[in-house]
């Protein structure tokens, strides 16, 4: 027989919350390139708020709040997890790599490297680069960064929509952290 389960009372969401307050963020940021979606911006605040990243970065014709659908599915996170706007998505990344922090993209390309197998030191500042819905990151930004990941696919679609894949990127990056 399976022990009795019950789900986490506020009181008890709101003391993990308050804890969390305390650390520091991760050394992670978002870059988001031309996404045209503002509900997958929205979506994207919030699993950077549940990683407890550094930044969300809006690039290009990327929704800014206050937009009523970033709103709607942020659930707040906008007044949690810092942003920047920055139009010149390659003028972000150089600026970003010059200060140290490493530059890669969600991507599926011919050099990217399986999720699971890439490896971040969980010290260097790391920018994780996610592109528009239809067209992905740009080929002038492509020969900007310092390399690529991919989630592994099975299926038939052969893509995820963004903000997925970006909150699955963030929780290995994270995961790899906490063993």
């Amino acid at each position: 027989m399976r022990p009795s389960v019950t789900k986490l009372s506020m009181e008890e969401l709101e003391a993990r919350h308050l804890s969390a307050q305390d650390e520091r963020p991760w050394p992670v940021s978002v870059i988001c390139d031309d996404l045209r979606s503002a509900l997958n911006v929205g979506s994207i605040f919030r699993s950077g708020d549940a990683f407890r990243i550094t930044r969300v970065w809006l690039c290009g014709i990327t929704a800014q709040p206050p937009h009523r659908e970033i709103l709607k599915t942020a659930l707040g996170a906008t007044e949690t997890v810092p942003w920047t706007y920055q139009k010149d998505v390659v003028a972000l990344v150089r600026e970003l790599q010059k200060e140290g922090c490493q530059c890669i993209g969600l991507e599926q390309t011919s050099g990217s490297t399986p999720l699971q197998d890439w490896v971040w030191d969980g010290q260097t500042p790391l920018a994780l680069v996610v592109g528009n819905e239809v067209h992905g990151l740009s080929d002038s930004l492509l020969d900007q960064l310092d390399g690529f990941v991919e989630i592994p696919q099975f299926g038939t679609k052969h893509s995820l929509n963004v903000a997925v894949a970006a909150g699955i990127a963030l929780w290995e990056l994270i995961r790899q952290q906490l063993t």
